[in-house]
């Protein structure tokens, strides 16, 4: 083995491909789905208990801090569905080959970014 072969640690000067992309925020998307169930369920045991209950978390997600956490959650888990079902058609042999895959993570992306569009209008708006 070449001893001195240049090492490049910075990840950010390394251009990676469309489906690299794709395949690093599904991971990521579903790290925080997977961080965010425990504070969905707090949400629902308290919103179940009592009425009074439902109303401090009806009232606490008016919060914009909480707002961006359900945006997150939401866009995560649409990214997460788009990819996942990429991959699980990429999986049965279907859009297997280098220029599917490539149109496929751009067709990911797009509707990734529509859905997190749509769900910023449909939480502020």
């Amino acid at each position: 083995m070449n001893k001195k072969r240049p090492i490049n640690l910075n990840l950010m000067t390394i251009k990676f491909p469309i489906t690299a992309i794709i395949s690093i925020l599904h991971r990521l998307s579903g790290v925080i789905l997977f961080l965010l169930i425990p504070c969905i369920l707090l949400s629902l045991h308290y919103s179940l208990i009592s009425p009074e209950g439902f109303g401090k978390v009806a009232a606490f997600f008016q919060n914009p801090v909480a707002k961006v956490v359900i945006w997150l959650l939401l866009a995560s888990l649409a990214h997460h569905l788009f990819a996942g079902f990429r991959h699980l058609c990429m999986d049965l042999g279907w859009a297997e080959g280098i220029k599917a895959g490539k149109i496929t993570s751009w067709l990911v992306m797009t509707l990734s970014f529509v859905v997190f569009v749509l769900i910023g209008v449909w939480l502020w708006a």
